[in-house]
């Protein structure tokens, strides 16, 4: 137990495995507790096609906002929580700032689909960028970025193939990009 008695803080709650989500709607159902549960939202390329995945920003991890001498049972025995984030007995409050900082960069980068606390991000290209395509019939095949159709999800890729160069459309999803270091 904290012995900080200034208000409501933010604290780390600890969910069961792939239930951040069902955690944060049964704590947002009490009275004097904020949640912020932070999830991406991506394409991914399976057997049945693309599909869109959500999954926690922080796995197994949520924030919640609450008084901890008043409310620090009731969130621990919530539906789908395992439990607060402790070091030893006391349990440390995450700065404001940096749960500020995080919805802010959230909702700036919201896609038109507007899911709650859920970044959409995806493969992000750009024209004369070097590509690697990943699978097909020219898997292996290096080759430079030309056209960018975004609606589609499609790329024009300038390929060395044949002894010539050849303009080749390929789905973004089939493509290698390169690492990009993190700003």
């Amino acid at each position: 137990m904290s012995n900080n008695d200034d208000g409501p803080e933010w604290y780390c709650v600890k969910t069961q495995p792939k239930r951040e989500h069902i955690a944060a709607g049964h704590l947002r159902e009490f009275e004097g507790v904020e949640v912020f549960c932070p999830r991406l939202r991506y394409r991914k390329a399976t057997r049945r096609g693309k599909i869109w995945w959500i999954e926690a920003l922080f796995p197994g991890y949520i924030l919640a906002k609450f008084e901890l001498a008043e409310s620090e049972r009731a969130v621990t025995y919530s539906t789908g929580v395992r439990g607060l984030v402790k070091f030893g007995s006391e349990v440390p409050p995450v700065s404001e700032e940096f749960v500020e900082t995080l919805r802010q960069e959230i909702a700036r980068n919201l896609g038109e689909e507007g899911l709650q606390d859920t970044l959409t991000v995806g493969p992000q290209v750009e024209l004369g960028e070097e590509v690697e395509i990943a699978s097909g019939p020219l898997g292996g095949f290096q080759g430079k970025v030309v056209s960018i159709l975004p609606g589609r999800e499609r790329v024009k890729v300038l390929l060395d193939f044949l002894g010539q160069a050849q303009v080749v459309e390929m789905d973004l999803f089939a493509l290698l990009l390169p690492r990009k270091p993190l700003p």
